[in-house]
């Protein structure tokens, strides 16, 4: 795992970039700082004027290019300026995908988590593409890391295999994908085959190979402008990208009069939330509907894809909002608007199903009818007995 910790910050190399990141009006900044894990508290006491202070971030595992440098004293975010220098011997990889209908496959290579490998989910079942490592030398790897886009769930399962000259050899056997990382017994091989299965949309941004005797020599660090007497939080390590940027800022790149600071601890933010996109509490990394709320997590054909956000009947409407979930109807009619589908309507009467007071003032209306009926028949009774009696007299 120890070179897994160098290798990493390999998918992160790019250019120095300063970022601006904006206050939500009235939420404060835990709506923003909230998808991060950890942070650094920093302060430089010694500034009598505002000063650029530069802070190293060369010993930590970095998930995505994201921070967030809060003000404490006003709460409000400060731009930044991040910049890293990286020499590796990393080996030289290409990759292929084989089934799974990918998009951009390339890109789960590229170095820039902001790029992702799309691939294709089957109407009614679970999806299954198999990547291809091929190296110009052996690769010694103890493990692979996957880099999900943002709203996406894991796999459901994987299988991880080499090729040796008595043929494919097993690596790790198929499991089911509880985390994005994946660890194994320390092998060396050209070729490398990875299988996933997934019920959900699938979108890689980074594969991250662990592989060992790559040497790698990196300094990474943060820019902003510090103002006296204020201390600051940099918040680090997201689990999905943090876009917030607006207004204006100095030439934090300029190294002139930069406070270069002692490195200092690394702490859990408490207040992360796991990405829970359809609010359900189950996060994304791990829900069989990301975008449907289901917290029953209910999957009758276990196919992985909760039966909320399945389509039953192949009509290109989840069930969730299929007013006939069991039968094919695209066009979702439904003349009497009782939400459920004319196809599998079974009331006869469409307009006493949509008018539900309507028998009941049928059948009053006849009752009354006979109120009136029998109020008559009697009175003419009555009248004809008093007339009998006036004859008689």
């Amino acid at each position: 795992m120890k070179n897994f910790f160098l290798i990493l910050p390999i998918i992160l190399f790019g250019p120095a970039f300063v970022v601006l990141a904006e206050r939500i009006p009235g939420r404060g900044t835990e709506a923003t700082t909230s998808a991060f894990q950890k942070y650094k508290e920093v302060s430089a006491p010694s500034i009598k004027v505002p000063t650029v202070v530069e802070v190293p971030f060369s010993d930590v595992f970095l998930n995505r290019f994201n921070f967030a440098v809060v003000d404490m004293e006003t709460d409000a975010f400060q731009p930044y300026f991040f910049k890293e220098r990286l020499q590796t011997a990393r080996t030289p990889v290409s990759i292929s995908v084989q089934g799974g209908d990918a998009i951009g496959g390339d890109q789960m290579l590229d170095g820039d988590t902001r790029t992702f490998t799309e691939f294709a989910l089957p109407q009614n079942e679970q999806g299954q593409a198999r990547l291809v490592l091929v190296s110009t030398r052996p690769m010694t790897l103890d493990g692979i890391s996957f880099f999900l886009d943002q709203y996406v769930a894991l796999p459901t399962s994987v299988e991880i295999r080499v090729a040796t000259d008595q043929g494919e050899k097993i690596v790790l056997a198929r499991s089911p994908m509880r985390n994005s990382s994946m660890v194994f017994p320390k092998t060396s091989a050209k070729e490398w085959f990875i299988t996933l299965t997934y019920g959900q949309p699938l979108r890689i941004a980074e594969l991250v190979l662990h592989e060992e005797g790559t040497g790698t020599v990196s300094s990474r660090t943060l820019r902003f402008l510090a103002q006296p007497k204020h201390n600051y939080r940099i918040y680090f390590d997201a689990d999905r990208s943090v876009y917030v940027s607006v207004g204006e800022a100095g030439n934090l790149a300029l190294d002139a009069d930069v406070l270069r600071l002692a490195d200092v601890e690394t702490q859990t933010n408490a207040g992360y939330v796991l990405a829970d996109t359809d609010g359900d509490s189950i996060p994304d990394m791990r829900d069989n509907c990301v975008s449907v709320a289901n917290s029953d997590q209910v999957d009758v054909n276990g196919n992985g894809r909760g039966d909320a956000c399945d389509d039953f009947d192949r009509d290109g409407v989840i069930n969730s909002l299929d007013n006939c979930p069991d039968n094919p109807n695209g066009n979702q009619t439904d003349v009497d608007g009782d939400k459920v589908g004319d196809i599998c309507d079974e009331e006869e009467s469409r307009v006493t199903e949509k008018y539900a007071w309507l028998p009941w003032a049928g059948m009053g209306f006849a009752g009354l009818v006979l109120i009136v009926l029998f109020a008559i028949t009697a009175r003419g009774m009555m009248k004809k007995n008093e007339e009998g009696v006036g004859n008689q007299g």
